[in-house]
């Protein structure tokens, strides 16, 4: 990751929206430079495509300027703010903490947000790219199937959950292991609202006005068949075999 140099509460200030937040702000004016000296350093993961051939790969989903600023501004932000809560929790006074505000309490919910907006961009990525031919993925399409009765009526219900989701949040096809072990299509406000414990994505569905609107304008359901029709099921298939079949 290269080093760079960021002032951890304009990081903050964007997704925090309290009275007192003038307060936190002081308390976090030092310059954190990424990487340094943290017992954990979280990582910006590389798409399976370049840049440049993410232009092409998904030109029929989003636009070629969105591919770039989608994954290296949006993407890559949630990664760097990880690491800057990940620095302020090595300091943050525990017992300062409280149901109203505090500083422990601030990044630790934030925590919860960037995290789970770094790893479902990974999958969100990672399922893109392909042809949209479900038969080069045999095995999670079998467990589609199973559920579903039909590849055709998991499409018809994960498009409406996606497009169900609000103006910010997720349709995801998940495997909900430690409770039903079904393949569940759920939807997810946000990068968390909504989501199931122990569930493990299996297709994640951005759905974000930033990820569509920039070339279908408020078109959300045409962008959701785009998305669908340039699924890289062998990767999906690679991703359920590895994840829910253990293989």
């Amino acid at each position: 990751m290269k080093r760079r140099t960021f002032i951890k509460s304009s990081v903050l200030g964007g997704i925090i929206s309290l009275s007192d937040k003038n307060l936190f702000f002081n308390q976090h004016q030092q310059i954190i430079k990424e990487g340094e000296n943290m017992s954990y350093e979280w990582k910006f993961k590389p798409r399976p495509y370049s840049d440049e051939e993410a232009k092409s790969l998904l030109k029929n989903v989003v636009s070629p300027e969105t591919t770039d600023w989608h994954y290296n501004t949006h993407h890559k932000g949630y990664v760097t703010a990880l690491n800057t809560i990940e620095k302020g929790l090595e300091t943050a006074d525990r017992s300062k903490a409280n149901g109203n505000f505090s500083e422990v309490g601030e990044l630790k919910r934030r925590f919860t947000w960037n995290h789970s907006g770094a790893l479902l961009h990974d999958i969100y990525w990672e399922v893109l790219g392909g042809d949209g031919d479900p038969k080069k993925g045999p095995e999670v399409l079998a467990a589609i199937e199973k559920e579903f009765g039909s590849f055709d009526k998991w499409k018809e219900d994960f498009k409406a959950t996606a497009v169900s989701a609000k103006l910010s949040g997720w349709g995801l096809l998940v495997f909900d292991r430690l409770w039903s072990n079904r393949m569940l299509n759920i939807l997810v406000d946000e990068h968390q609202y909504g989501a199931i414990w122990g569930a493990v994505p299996v297709i994640a569905l951005d759905v974000f006005e930033h990820a569509y609107y920039h070339k279908d304008g408020a078109k959300r359901a045409a962008y959701i068949d785009n998305f669908l029709a340039n699924l890289h099921w062998g990767r999906i298939n690679e991703r359920y075999n590895k994840l829910v079949l253990n293989k």
